[in-house]
């Protein structure tokens, strides 16, 4: 009985018109293009499941609640820093501050890529008195050799939102992008690739450090939240008489950084754009020009350059500095990956206070414990112990990063070392007024606001600081053009996802 039934159906099936069956197959190739019932609100078709890959470097942090601000009443003033509970979310840090070996990846990138633009376009674009050998856009033969022309193609000038440059006024297009793979002329260069490479290097032979320009862009957000640029939705434009007020970047005739403020009529997404040119080179004097009756030459002549202090944290890099690494690590992850995550940036105070206390709400100290010195009684940071007995903690100056324990969430020297930038703006009173979920106050100070707005919280303390100043919710802060010996910074990437 069975088989006889089993005869039918394939007998059944057999018959079957071929209009039906071209009517299945079309109805089973739309449910399946669709991902549903046609006609059905399904979505738009789901990508492939993403998961995020770890940074290299960095510690994941999740998400959580803690009491921000001073265990107790500060020691040095008398008002109680109002400690309230707040909440952030999950995020990626770097396990310790930027060294100086890392740093040195943002200062060859900026200098190679300034050779590439100088023999592609000629001295004229470094500020070269021969301009006229070299009308048009530089020598055509290196031209050749060191560029990829496409005027379709991706524009080469450090930042993808920046398609044209800026100097004096004028506008000149940049259309070519650069050959990263013909490697650079540095020790055998020929008549024309010495002479283009030139303005780059003292008389001596030895590089012009302070003309190490990295020229980025970023949109002022700030701007576009205030009320009277509130953007009307149901018109599909921005108010009358939006404006944007913004930064203005260009190299004089004496290559020169100049900037002024503007203020431009915000009637698109770009017109929101800061251009920044700034020198990334770290300041060196800072370690005999900081320290007055000292005598510190030899570090000063050796740290950011010497072998032996690569794992060393970067110092004497000012808060725009950090700025502009994080753009350009960004840019360097994207260009590499191609995919569109997060941008690197510096923490806000209270993402570092969060990760400093590596889950322990009421600690201290990123340790955990209410003191500087474990049971052995041992230091558990590089600071400034007892009356300026500065070996006692087995550092004078800076250290090696990560030679002492790391916290609960896996990253080191939280405290002590180097003290390190944040992206949040200081002010006395930020406790009574930020929200209580991922806290922040921050202002993109301009060039014509006064000193007291460019004030950046500085956290953590330094290896010439007291254990006071190492603890996780004390603050300070630095102004933004300002390097010290004992500032340096570290970056965080925003999780995708909850």
């Amino acid at each position: 009985m069975t088989q006889l039934t089993c005869k039918n159906e394939t007998r059944q099936q057999n018959n079957m018109k071929p209009t039906n069956i071209l009517f299945l197959t079309a109805l089973t190739a739309v449910l399946m293009a669709c991902g549903g019932p046609a006609g059905e609100l399904v979505g738009v078709r789901k990508p492939a499941e993403f998961k995020e890959a770890n940074p290299y470097g960095m510690v994941f942090i999740k998400k959580g609640s803690f009491m921000m601000g001073e265990n107790a009443q500060s020691a040095i003033f008398g008002q109680p820093d109002n400690p309230f509970m707040t909440t952030v979310n999950a995020f990626w840090m770097d396990e310790t501050e930027i060294t100086n070996n890392e740093y040195k990846q943002f200062v060859l990138w900026v200098r190679d890529s300034i050779a590439y633009t100088n023999l592609i376009l000629g001295p004229a674009a470094a500020g070269d008195d021969e301009e006229e050998d070299y009308e048009g856009g530089g020598n055509e033969r290196l031209r050749q050799k060191y560029a990829l022309r496409d005027r379709n193609a991706e524009r080469n000038n450090q930042d993808e939102e920046m398609e044209e440059e800026e100097e004096e006024g004028r506008e000149r297009v940049i259309d070519f992008r650069i050959n990263w793979r013909q490697k650079l002329p540095w020790e055998r260069p020929d008549a024309d690739e010495r002479r283009a490479l030139a303005p780059m290097f003292y008389s001596d032979g030895t590089l012009r450090t302070i003309g190490l320009h990295y020229r980025y862009s970023w949109r002022n957000y700030d701007q576009a939240r205030l009320l009277k640029n509130k953007f009307d939705v149901a018109k599909g434009q921005y108010p009358t008489g939006a404006s944007a007020r913004v930064d203005t970047f260009w190299i004089d005739e004496k290559g020169e950084i100049k900037d002024s403020t503007i203020v431009r009529p915000l009637r698109e997404p770009k017109d929101l754009l800061t251009h920044k040119i700034i020198s990334i080179y770290p300041d060196t004097m800072i370690w005999i020009r900081d320290f007055q009756f000292a005598y510190n030459d030899p570090i000063m002549q050796g740290y950011f350059s010497f072998p032996g202090y690569s794992e060393y944290p970067v110092v004497g890099v000012t808060w725009e500095q950090a700025h502009a690494f994080c753009h350009w690590r960004t840019k360097h992850y994207k260009d590499y990956n191609g995919f569109a995550s997060h941008d690197y940036r510096l923490p806000t105070e209270a993402e570092w206070e969060y990760a400093a206390r590596g889950g322990r709400k009421m600690a201290m100290y990123p340790w955990g414990g209410n003191y500087a010195r474990d049971a052995n009684g041992c230091f558990l940071a590089n600071f400034k112990p007892y009356r300026g007995a500065y070996n006692d903690d087995t550092g004078t100056l800076t250290m090696r990063v990560a030679q002492f324990r790391p916290n609960d969430f896996g990253l080191f020297d939280m405290a002590g070392n180097v003290a390190e930038w944040t992206s949040s703006a200081y002010n006395p009173s930020t406790n009574t007024y930020v929200n209580d979920i991922n806290s922040n106050f921050e202002y993109m100070a301009r060039k014509d606001d006064p000193d007291i707005l460019k004030c950046k919280v500085v956290k953590g303390g330094s290896w010439k600081d007291i254990s006071y100043y190492m603890q996780c919710g004390v603050r300070t802060y630095e102004y933004q053009y300002e390097s010290r010996a004992y500032i340096g910074f570290r970056c965080v990437r925003s999780f995708i996802g909850d």
